[in-house]
C-alpha cells in the first residue's frame, strides 16, 4: 500500500466522524494564514484552529509571491478574510540554499532553467518583514490593517512575533 493509498483510507473515515457538521465555507474566524509547508508546522494545532475557522496558504518557506496575494486578496474580497497571520520557522530549509544555486542544479538536470522565483533568503525576520510589505504594496488586497508576521521556533514550539 503506498502512502497515498494509506491517507485515502484515513480520509474515508473522516468524513463520518464530522456527523452532519459543516463548516462554513467563509472562515470564521475571518483570518488568513500564511506559512511554510514545513512537515513540522501542524499549523491547526499550533494556532488552535478548527476546521472552517481559517484560510491556511502553505508554500516553501511561507513567503508572500504573486499567489500567495492572489489567495489574500480572494480570501478577503470573496470570503470575508480580515486578519493575516505569516508564520516562517526557525531551522527552514530554504535559508540552506540560494536561488541561483538551485535554479543552476534544475537547468543542470533537466536542461530548462525554472522560470519561476525560488524565494531563498538568509534572515528570517527580514523575510517576514519583507513578505509583511508585499501585501501592504499590494492595491488588490484591501484590508492591511492586521497583519502580523511570526516566527516559529521548532526547538521549542514557540511563535515569535516579527515587527517591522
Amino acid at each position: 500500500m503506498s502512502v497515498t493509498d494509506e491517507l485515502v483510507a484515513n480520509a474515508e473515515k473522516y468524513g463520518p466522524q464530522l456527523s452532519g457538521l459543516r463548516p462554513p465555507a467563509r472562515p470564521a474566524k475571518q483570518v488568513a494564514v500564511i506559512c511554510c509547508m514545513d512537515a513540522r508546522i501542524n499549523v491547526y494545532k499550533l494556532l488552535g484552529l478548527a476546521e472552517g475557522d481559517a484560510h491556511v496558504i502553505c508554500n516553501a518557506g511561507g513567503v508572500v509571491t504573486a499567489d500567495e496575494r492572489r489567495s489574500l486578496a480572494i480570501s478577503q474580497r470573496m470570503l470575508g478574510t480580515r486578519e493575516i497571520i505569516l508564520i516562517h520557522h526557525t531551522d527552514c530549509g530554504m535559508q540552506k540554499f540560494t536561488d541561483d544555486s538551485f535554479k543552476r542544479q534544475i537547468e543542470e538536470e533537466v536542461g530548462v532553467k525554472p522560470d519561476w522565483a525560488v524565494e531563498s533568503f538568509t534572515d528570517l525576520e527580514a523575510d517576514v518583514i519583507q513578505s509583511i510589505n508585499r501585501i501592504k504594496a499590494d492595491p488588490c488586497i484591501p484590508y492591511k490593517d492586521s497583519i502580523r508576521g511570526f516566527v516559529y521556533e521548532v526547538e521549542t514550539g514557540r511563535l515569535r512575533e516579527v515587527r517591522p
